[in-house]
């Protein structure tokens, strides 16, 4: 099975802001989230990670590093899985783009705004991240810690449908997505599940 697993929440995400190449770390939220899932996950044989300091905060969690770790021994760091870059929105609220040109980035893959990275170039580079692990994850459960735009990309190539269906998604902070690559097509048997996390957070109660 292809796990694929947003990061805990950071501060950015708990305002709203758009959160690209920018390295914050978790929140205390955050960490709480990574270690429900942590409880809720079956064991893989693999766990991958974006590069990005939330996503590798995540899965040094996940792979269980002793608290506070950046980087676990277990985790693979793989670039294609970071997250879209937002160039000069990164870090800023959604309202710093002109509603015109929101309209276009979601009608056209290829438009780059504000010196950023488009849909289609994300999802060019995570298909062929999804194809590479598709083996292993029909033998053994693999884990992918990621970010909102890379996962969207790979569940696009799991319906293998267009680019532009991205931005039909939503993804909350610490969701799972499972995908089923034993078969002759990837299947999705999961989208944006928030169980575990919620979950801890009722018992937390």
């Amino acid at each position: 099975m292809l796990i694929l697993v947003r990061h805990g929440q950071t501060a950015a995400n708990a305002r709203g802001l758009l959160l690209g190449r920018a390295d914050p770390p978790l929140t205390e939220t955050g960490y709480r989230q990574a270690r429900a899932l942590a409880a809720a996950l079956p064991r893989a044989a693999r766990i991958v990670s974006s590069p990005l300091m939330r996503a590798r905060q995540t899965a040094a969690v996940l792979a269980g590093a002793a608290p506070g770790a950046t980087d676990a021994e277990d985790v693979e760091v793989d670039p294609r899985w970071i997250e879209m870059d937002y160039g000069d929105l990164d870090g800023r609220p959604a309202t710093a783009l002109g509603e015109q040109s929101w309209r276009t980035w979601r009608q056209d893959p290829d438009f780059v705004p504000a010196g950023g990275e488009s849909v289609a170039a994300v999802c060019t580079r995570v298909r062929q991240a999804c194809v590479e692990l598709a083996d292993d994850a029909a033998r053994a459960d693999v884990v992918v810690v990621s970010h909102v735009s890379p996962i969207k990309a790979a569940v696009t190539w799991a319906l293998g449908v267009g680019d532009e269906v991205a931005w039909r998604m939503f993804l909350a902070d610490a969701a799972v997505c499972r995908i089923d690559t034993s078969g002759p097509l990837p299947l999705l048997l999961a989208f944006n599940d928030v169980g575990p996390v919620n979950g801890s957070d009722r018992a937390a109660r």
